[in-house]
């Protein structure tokens, strides 16, 4: 038997089809708002709450440029009749400090740490997730049939992954949905021409381009569609499906970006009316390359495409080339290549891998042997994946979500072709199916920390990456249980989301101890060179992941040591008195480093003498000394800090020593030209 296409039916509709379907996504459904119904804020959820929020009551779209608009939009629907408090604009400030800090405030005035507008947006934001398993089930069953459509929508209804993420404000289960959209769509447009499939797989790349930047993706992928289907066509037909796909491709084009602009409300200005982008498209750009850079400031200048969306083109590339990265125990101050591999057979269930290696193995030996609908399943995750390992953004499996979505198809494909064969695949691919299941629910429901069972699963994660991977702040309600249970004890606690969000907002009331964010944006506490009680420290600081270099982490000392005890496999309780100057050392340096900020340079200088003393060669220690010292005209000093500041640099990785040494440098540079 044959379908419309001429393509072999392999298997016949199984019983209850739709009811089981149905089910499946009634499950999804229920998992991933129990899930977040228990994890408090994500790092940068509040951004994107506040921004969208700001979307629709002021149209200012500069806030949280880095993403486009859809799911933020989406997100903040339910919560907009009540009248919400808004904090006054942070003017002339970097647009990421005034989205996270007013995002932080917004929701801790209205919401507080009740979290019910929180649930409220995630509810919405669930939507695309109910959508990513709707588009890979009914592509996944014009494609391979019936049979492998519900197996499909099984293995991503229960992948860790998938529900890790599902109901959180965030751009990546949004961006998996309309990839396997606009691939299905074009498929469908490829295989029967209509005006009616060309408008919706416009309106599904215009979608896919309002929900995060890597949706400019698609353009190569259907490039890659193109050039398959007019290889693989008789050759008298060749010329003819070149011009139609080619006339379709550019229609899309226009199509997607009138849908964009759709979403910017057809405006270019990113702020409203009297109010100021900062920085500029130019100045913004002017450390990417220079043919990059003169492109954006070209298209800017043309207004071909809004100066949000612009913004965010050049952030995820400036944001690629300056963050660190954690594999394996230990911290490069670069990405690398083979992350992504790691991050795919750490977060991956075994029963999944080996149903890869099973789908594989049907493709060589032709038991998989629908050709077209092969190269429509492995062309766009493999071109996804290989962009993905260059493009050195190394945090979190999230960002591979969309690749997860076909190498799921590609999974349920084979299951189906194998089964067929013999009754022994069968059985097999159906353990590896249970196998996938069971593996996600033992984990059940701390899937943002998942591993699997090879590499020690979630109590191990933490060793092996770090980030969204294992801590993306979502402990807080957890650790509120915790400070419950010990009202009358001491705590300090290291929170990778500080100072984005406050744990405070939460009733936690545990010292501050300094992140690499407060740093910059401050909120950490004085601390002693010596605590006594509970020390809490997050997955994400304790890795150090986002220092250029494991030697500058504060937190490394800690390392070795056993916890007392863990909560959600992601913040680590160590209970006595520990020697922590280094960590002291900081907490002084960055206090310091506000104080100057407020042309306080007397107590600033006090403190930074404190922090050199606290731990003698501290790079942080010796640069605030630095500063303070040149604030107050005290060259010598200035230059003897900065200079020891640059010997301890020099004994870092050679990557992570541009972090330090070159402003340094100029420090010294500019500190001698003053005493010329």
């Amino acid at each position: 038997m044959r379908d419309l296409y001429n393509r072999p039916v392999i298997n016949h509709r199984p019983k209850n089809f739709w009811l089981t379907a149905v089910a499946l996504l009634a499950i999804q459904v229920t998992l991933a708002l129990t899930m977040v119904h228990r994890e408090s804020l994500t790092f940068d959820e509040d951004d994107h709450m506040f921004a969208g929020y700001m979307m629709w009551k002021a149209a200012d779209y500069g806030l949280n440029p880095e993403h486009p608009p859809l799911v933020k939009l989406l997100a903040t629907i339910p919560i907009l009749a009540g009248d919400l408090w808004v904090p006054p604009p942070l003017h002339h400030q970097f647009f990421k400090t005034e989205a996270y800090l007013n995002g932080r405030d917004w929701l801790a005035r209205n919401d507080g740490g009740r979290q019910h507008l929180v649930f409220k947006m995630r509810v919405s934001a669930e939507l695309l997730a109910i959508g990513l398993c709707l588009f890979v089930f009914l592509a996944t069953r014009e494609w391979f049939g019936d049979a492998a459509g519900l197996i499909a929508l099984t293995l991503v209804v229960f992948d860790p992954n998938v529900l890790a993420h599902s109901a959180l404000v965030t751009t990546d289960i949004g961006v998996s949905c309309f990839f396997v959209a606009a691939i299905w769509t074009f498929y469908r447009f490829a295989t029967r021409p209509t005006l009616i499939r060309l408008l919706f797989v416009g309106v599904a790349t215009g979608l896919l381009l309002a929900t995060k930047h890597s949706g400019i993706l698609i353009g190569p992928m259907f490039v890659s569609l193109i050039a398959w289907e007019v290889l693989t066509a008789p050759g008298l037909e060749r010329k003819r499906i070149a011009l139609r796909l080619t006339g379709g491709f550019f229609a899309i084009v226009v199509l997607s970006v009138f849908v964009l602009w759709c979403f910017y409300g057809f405006r270019y200005a990113a702020r409203p009316a009297g109010m100021t982008f900062s920085p500029s498209i130019a100045r913004y750009a002017a450390p990417l390359p220079h043919f990059e850079s003169t492109s954006v400031v070209a298209v800017s200048r043309l207004h071909l495409l809004p100066e949000s969306y612009l913004v965010g083109l050049i952030d995820v590339k400036r944001a690629a080339a300056d963050y660190p990265t954690f594999l394996l125990g230990k911290v490069y101050p670069h990405g690398q290549w083979d992350y992504f591999p790691f991050v795919i057979l750490i977060k991956t269930t075994l029963g999944m891998l080996l149903l890869l290696i099973l789908a594989t193995f049907a493709t060589v030996t032709g038991k998989l042997t629908r050709r077209r609908e092969l190269f429509y399943t492995l062309a766009p995750p493999i071109l996804y994946l290989a962009v993905a390992m260059m493009a050195g953004m190394n945090i979190g499996v999230r960002h591979l979500l969309p690749m997860y979505a076909f190498a799921i198809i590609f999974a349920a494909a084979a299951t189906v072709a194998l089964a067929g064969t013999d009754r022994r695949w069968a059985i097999l691919c159906s353990a590896l199916v249970a196998a996938h299941i069971v593996s996600s629910l033992l984990v059940f429901p701390n899937e943002i920390a998942y591993a699997n069972e090879a590499w020690g699963g979630p109590r191990n994660v933490h060793n092996l990456l770090s980030d969204a991977n294992v801590d993306w702040g979502q402990q807080l309600l957890q650790v509120k249980q915790w400070q419950d249970r010990h009202p009358d004890q001491e705590c300090w606690f290291a929170y990778f989301a500080r100072p984005e969000i406050d744990p405070g907002v939460y009733g936690i009331r545990c010292h501050a101890l300094p992140t690499l964010d407060t740093q910059y944006l401050g909120g950490a506490d004085v601390i002693p060179p010596s605590i006594s009680g509970a020390v809490l420290i997050s997955a994400g600081d304790l890795s150090g992941c986002e220092w250029p270099s494991g030697q500058v982490n504060p937190y490394r000392s800690f390392q070795p040591l056993h916890p007392d005890l863990t909560i959600d496999d992601s913040v680590f309780v160590y209970q006595g008195t520990f020697a922590v100057p280094e960590i002291s050392a900081v907490s002084r340096a960055q206090q310091s480093q506000a104080l100057l900020a407020k042309r306080q340079s007397g107590p600033a200088l006090v403190l930074a003498r404190e922090a050199v003393v606290t731990a003698p060669g501290n790079l942080f220690a010796e640069k605030a000394l630095g500063d303070a010292a040149a604030a107050v005209d005290d060259k010598e000093t200035a230059e003897t800090a900065w200079q020891a500041a640059i010997q301890t640099a020099q004994h870092l990785e050679s990557g992570a020593q541009s972090s330090y040494i070159p402003e340094l440098e100029s420090k010294i540079k500019r500190l001698s030209a003053r005493n010329e």
